[in-house]
């Protein structure tokens, strides 16, 4: 069984804050945060629905962010905290950023490409190799999502029904 460190659960936390940002707004409950010398420099949640944008990613928002405080590409000396595994955009995104280290909450089995379906985080075959934990807070990261997908089948439920209801009555 891993160890997590404080400091690893206290960046986790502040990530599923911003997770609960997306899902205030109906979106799938993802967020990221990186941190640059103890200091939180880059959040983000997902937003692709909100922005109709599929680039609207936790972790691209986050690399956005931070490389303007950074005033560089590189996040040589970052860390990445994400609440779900990243999906093969976001994990190209995290190599091509040369982020060392990131820290994630629960795996992706559907989409992850930092261990699940590919580890392109851990590749050899680039020039960039990033560390990775996983199951940082996964309990707590897990529901969340488990949470929302429960609701949103349950919303589309009731919304067929209602629209059978109206269709009926014309």
């Amino acid at each position: 069984m891993a160890v997590f460190t404080n400091i690893q659960e206290k960046y986790m936390k502040e990530a599923l804050k911003q997770a609960k940002n997306a899902y205030a707004l109906g979106e799938v409950p993802i967020g990221c945060v990186i941190v640059h010398e103890g200091k939180i420099i880059g959040r983000g949640y997902n937003r692709r629905n909100t922005d109709k944008n599929t680039l609207s990613h936790a972790e691209i928002t986050a690399i956005r962010k931070a490389s303007k405080v950074i005033g560089d590409w590189r996040l040589e000396e970052c860390t990445l905290y994400v609440t779900l595994e990243p999906c093969q955009m976001c994990a190209g995104a995290i190599v091509q950023a040369r982020i060392p280290e990131v820290v994630m909450g629960c795996m992706n089995p559907k989409a992850g490409c930092a261990g699940s379906i590919l580890n392109i985080l851990e590749m050899p075959q680039f020039n960039h190799q990033v560390t990775v934990n996983r199951g940082i807070l996964e309990a707590e990261c897990s529901e969340m999502l488990k949470t929302f997908f429960v609701e949103l089948r349950e919303r589309n439920k009731l919304e067929k029904l209602e629209k059978l209801k109206a269709d009926s009555c014309q």
